[in-house]
């Protein structure tokens, strides 16, 4: 299981029977195809549908139907499609409970930095709507991995990037561990299994400390 699945698979548990979830770009888009046994829930796509489901096989793709990354995506019965504009008051207004956001940085403030990477001296690509998200969502789930490529810690004491969204994080995803977002500290909830707290400590460069219901994570 590569560092994307874990990730995928362990945002999957945190959405709940009832709830209108919004699923972003990058890793948060494979959660639907991980989403516990019984589990009912409204899924929406930033590109203006309500009510998708997992991934197709290849034959009964439609390339008309996708979600925020442009994957081919289902339809459920009773789902409904509408103009950007409509899905984008949508997510500004509150009708999202929950959110499950791709990141390039996060921090112990609960502020996240999902949009922008410095090239050529110019910030690119743009913000899109992750900003609308990070403040017109219940409760926003960050998900990355936990270092970049030359082991350095994502999870920062303060963000370094440009912000999408600010003190707006509930709970952080990582192919390593599950942190939730206190007041300036995060708690470390779950590790992968055989990981242990002091490695999360090397890797980490948040603060955290450790929950009472800490444990290993189940996929």
């Amino acid at each position: 299981m590569d560092s994307r699945e874990i990730i995928a698979r362990r945002a999957a548990q945190e959405l709940n029977d009832g709830q209108v979830a919004n699923l972003g770009f990058g890793i948060p888009t494979q959660a639907v195809n991980y989403l516990p046994e019984g589990v009912e829930l409204i899924m929406h796509t930033e590109n203006g549908a309500f009510g998708f489901g997992p991934k197709p096989s290849y034959q009964t793709a439609n390339s008309d139907v996708s979600n925020a990354g442009s994957e081919p995506v289902t339809l459920l019965t009773g789902a409904a499609c509408m103009p950007l504009a409509i899905s984008l008051g949508a997510m500004r207004k509150g009708y999202i409970d929950v959110t499950v956001l791709g990141a390039l940085e996060v921090d112990q403030q609960g502020n996240i930095a999902n949009w922008a990477v410095k090239r050529n001296g110019k910030w690119w690509p743009g913000i899109g709507g992750a900003m609308d998200l990070t403040y017109g969502t219940k409760k926003i789930i960050a998900t990355l991995q936990h270092t970049d490529k030359s082991g350095a810690s994502k999870i920062k004491k303060h963000c370094e990037l440009p912000l999408t969204g600010a003190n707006c994080v509930s709970t952080i995803i990582t192919d390593k561990a599950v942190f939730d977002v206190g007041d300036g500290i995060l708690i470390l909830r779950e590790v992968y299994p055989g990981i242990t707290i002091d490695q999360i400590r090397e890797m980490t460069e948040a603060a955290f400390v450790v929950s009472d219901a800490f444990k290993e994570m189940v996929l």
